[in-house]
């Protein structure tokens, strides 16, 4: 691999939320056009294509381009659960520091109210699956088993949802974008699977982003900005999880990850400005920064209600909302996460921007396979324009 430097050039999102009445193709066809018409590019400029979604119907990826005239270049469907997007990015960013490709965009998109009525269907094939323990039961047990190890208050769960609640009410693309609830009204939601309530899950939703990915430039301002830097980005397929790990499930793969990701960028978790990382469930928001390092194992519950990660704090995580907020379309979540990293590096996230936002981290992690510590993460490390 050569040492080219990688940078975004552009991004788009759909608005998130139900849209079953739209075509799949048309969230993604939102995305692709923004993220191109950001980037300054024509669609005759980009060589390749690498599109997440889990869910898709067969050929989605070529359907998807065809649709906005990017037909005929070499495209490649990838599913990793719910790092789809982030994988395909993943890729995309190695295919350029490769020398492999110039430009490629990389999408994500899903729509998932044509596919369930409720939660996702885990797979029967998988003793899991045999047992009912969809995705929200499996986070129950590990907030379970947190709340009971560290002697944890249940209503610092509920503080990741209010905070990230409020986020997302500064976010006119969230699927859930209203008057932000309590901690009492988190707390009261209906229960889904103990001790987390309706308000601690994020909604089932549709939605699609992208970005557009090239070499790095850092004067060049084709559309009027500059290039946010994707300084390192990191994947890791999950490696067998057993009865004899002492870690709760995709705890070690995130941690190894994010390991990799520090070493290769030079950088500590102290330089990161701004987060976006999976919050699927408030535990899942609470684990993964704990294993990225922002807090101790049993200390990341706090981080939410002493301010620390909320907009204005020192180190804001899902200023965008978050899974839990803007909302959970698998395939396109990581590419969102990419897009309200790249606003906030540009300084043009608008109520919700992070002050003196440089450096941002992205980190998402796909489930669901018994066996396993967690399908797939990935990682990226993202520095803004002039720094």
């Amino acid at each position: 691999m050569t040492d080219r430097r990688v940078g975004i050039a552009g991004v788009g999102t759909s608005h998130f939320g139900r849209f079953p009445d739209r075509r799949v193709e048309e969230l993604a066809w939102e995305a692709i056009i923004e993220a191109i018409d950001d980037s300054g590019f024509a669609p005759s400029e980009i060589d390749a294509a690498f599109v997440g979604s889990v869910f898709g119907p067969p050929g989605l990826a070529n359907r998807v381009l065809a649709g906005t005239g990017l037909g005929g270049i070499p495209t490649f469907k990838i599913e990793a659960a719910c790092a789809s997007g982030t994988v395909a990015l993943h890729e995309a960013q190695q295919a350029v520091a490769s020398g492999r490709y110039q430009r490629v965009i990389a999408v994500g998109v899903e729509q998932l109210s044509t596919q369930f009525a409720g939660p996702i269907v885990p797979e029967l094939s998988d003793p899991e699956g045999r047992a009912g323990l969809a995705m929200p039961a499996l986070y129950a047990l590990q907030a379970s088993r947190y709340l009971q190890e560290f002697d944890v208050d249940p209503a610092l769960l509920a503080e990741v949802a209010v905070k990230n609640k409020a986020h997302g009410a500064l976010n006119p693309r969230a699927h859930l974008s209203g008057t932000p609830p309590t901690r009492a009204e988190v707390l009261e939601s209906r229960p889904i699977a103990g001790p987390l309530t309706l308000l601690q899950c994020c909604p089932m939703s549709d939605g699609a982003g992208a970005a557009v990915i090239t070499t790095f430039d850092p004067d060049s301002r084709p559309n009027g900005h500059r290039q946010v830097e994707i300084v390192t980005s990191q994947f890791s397929s999950g490696p067998l999880w057993t009865s004899s790990d002492t870690e709760p499930w995709g705890f070690q793969t995130v941690a190894r990850t994010a390991a990799r990701a520090f070493a290769e960028a030079g950088l500590s978790v102290e330089d990161v400005d701004v987060f976006e990382v999976h919050d699927a469930f408030t535990i899942g928001e609470i684990l993964t920064l704990e294993a990225i390092g922002v807090a101790a194992p049993g200390e990341g519950a706090a981080l939410a209600p002493s301010g620390h990660t909320r907009l204005g704090g020192p180190q804001p995580v899902n200023p965008s909302g978050g899974l839990l907020s803007r909302g959970h379309p698998l395939g396109s979540t990581g590419l969102a996460q990419t897009a309200e990293l790249v606003w906030q590096l540009r300084g043009e996230a608008g109520e919700r921007q992070v002050d003196g936002a440089r450096v941002g981290l992205l980190e998402t992690m796909g489930g669901g396979a018994a066996g396993v510590d967690a399908n797939a993460c990935v990682i990226a490390l993202l520095r803004g324009p002039g720094s």
